[in-house]
C-alpha cells in the first residue's frame, strides 16, 4: 500500500466499537484526523473457530458481553451488511480499510466485500493454511510475529511468497500490554538483514507511544497500533490502546523523523542567521585605535552581535595596521587594513 520507505499506519480497532457500528465510525474518524492511514477490524466465524466446549464456556468476567464465551464473541463481530456500510464510511472519509481474519470463513466473508489487504495475526504465525488461503488471493499481506521463532517467520514467509510477493513482515511482542524489556526492538534489525526484499513493520502493544519513533531509525516503516476512544471503556484491549491525542502524538513523532534527519550536509541556515546574529561575536577595538597603529592580540575584544570578522580570524588581522582611525567597539574589517 506504501512504498518501502514510505510510513504506513494502521490504527487497530480490533474489537473496541462494542460491537457498535456507531462506535466503529467515530473511532475510523478519530483514527483519520489524528493521521491514521488505515484503521482495521478483526473478523471470526466464532462457531467454526472455537471448540463447543470452549465456544460455550462460561465468561464471567468485567469485560463480557455475554454470559458464554462464544455470545460474548458474536456480540462483538459485525455482518454483511455492517462491514459494508463501514466501508463506505470508510471510502467517503478517504481512509483505509481492511481486517484480520481468523479462519477461513472468514477470509472467504472478507474477500465477498473485496478487502484491499489482509493482517495475519501472530496466533496463526504457524497457520499454513490459513496463510495459503490468504496468499492466494493476491492482497497486500501483513504478517504479525509475536510468540514466533525466525524458524516459524520463514516458514510463512516461504508460505506466502509461494503465492504472493506483496508481504510486509511486522515485529511483535505478544501480550497486551507488552512490557518495555519484552519489546525486543532490535529484532527489526534481524528481520531487515533476512528478508531485504521485504517491507518491514511493527505490531507495537507497548503502552505508550515511545517505541515507534526507535522502530522507524531501526528500519520499521508500517505500524500498527490499537486504538481506541476511551481507555477506561470495557473491554480487554481498551486499557492499552492509544486514545485519539495519543495516537495523534504517535503519528505524528514518526511521520516527522524522517523530516528530521534531513540530510547529511552541515551548514548555515537561513533560519539560523538571524537568531545567531544577536548570540555570535565580532572582532572589534577594545579601545581607540589611530591610523597605522600596528594590531596585536591586545587590542582585540570579541563581541556580540555578529556580522564582523569571526573570532577564529583574530591571527590573520594581527600585525597589520589600520588603514583609519577606530574606536573601541568598531568593528575590525578587512578592508580597513593595510
Amino acid at each position: 500500500m506504501k512504498k518501502n520507505e514510505e510510513v504506513y499506519i494502521v490504527a487497530e480497532v480490533g474489537h473496541n466499537h462494542k460491537g457498535s457500528i456507531d462506535e466503529a465510525k467515530k473511532l475510523f474518524l478519530a483514527a483519520k484526523s489524528a493521521g491514521a492511514d488505515a484503521v482495521k477490524l478483526q473478523k471470526r466465524d466464532n462457531k467454526n473457530l472455537y471448540t463447543k466446549k470452549f465456544y460455550n464456556q462460561i465468561y464471567d468476567n468485567p469485560n463480557s458481553y455475554g454470559e458464554t464465551y462464544g455470545e460474548h464473541r458474536e456480540f462483538l463481530e459485525f455482518d454483511y451488511d455492517q462491514y459494508k456500510e463501514l466501508q463506505n464510511y470508510a471510502k467517503k472519509i478517504n481512509i483505509d480499510f481492511f481486517a484480520t481474519p481468523f479462519d477461513i470463513n472468514s477470509v472467504k466473508f472478507l474477500e465477498k466485500l473485496n478487502m484491499p489487504a489482509y493482517k495475519l495475526a501472530s496466533a496463526d504465525l504457524t497457520n499454513t493454511p490459513l496463510q495459503e488461503a490468504v496468499a492466494k488471493l493476491s492482497k497486500p499481506i501483513f504478517l504479525s510475529t509475536g510468540g514466533g521463532t525466525m524458524k516459524d517467520i520463514r516458514r510463512a514467509v516461504d508460505t506466502i511468497l509461494k503465492y504472493n510477493k506483496n508481504l510486509t513482515i511486522l515485529h511483535c511482542t505478544a501480550s497486551y500490554p507488552a512490557n518495555l524489556q519484552d519489546m525486543n526492538l532490535n529484532v527489526i534489525k534481524s528481520l531487515k538483514n533476512e528478508f531485504k526484499a521485504l517491507r518491514i513493520g511493527l505490531s507495537d502493544h507497548e503502552n505508550g507511544i515511545d517505541a515507534g519513533v526507535v522502530a522507524y531509525m531501526l528500519g520499521a516503516r508500517t505500524f500498527e497500533k490499537h486504538f481506541t476512544l476511551d481507555r477506561g471503556q470495557k473491554g480487554t484491549d481498551h486499557s492499552f490502546s492509544l486514545e485519539p491525542v495519543g495516537l495523534q502524538k504517535f503519528v505524528r513523532n514518526i511521520k516527522r523523523v524522517d523530516i528530521m534527519l534531513g540530510n547529511e550536509t552541515k551548514k548555515l541556515l537561513e533560519n539560523e542567521k538571524k537568531p545567531l546574529f544577536k548570540m555570535k561575536k565580532s572582532i572589534v577595538a577594545k579601545k581607540d585605535l589611530k591610523t597605522d597603529h600596528v594590531l596585536s592580540y591586545e587590542d582585540l575584544s570579541f563581541k556580540s552581535p555578529g556580522g564582523g570578522l569571526e573570532p577564529y580570524m583574530y591571527v590573520e588581522i594581527i600585525g597589520k595596521k589600520l588603514k583609519k582611525d577606530v574606536h573601541e567597539e568598531d568593528l575590525i574589517l578587512l578592508e580597513n587594513l593595510k
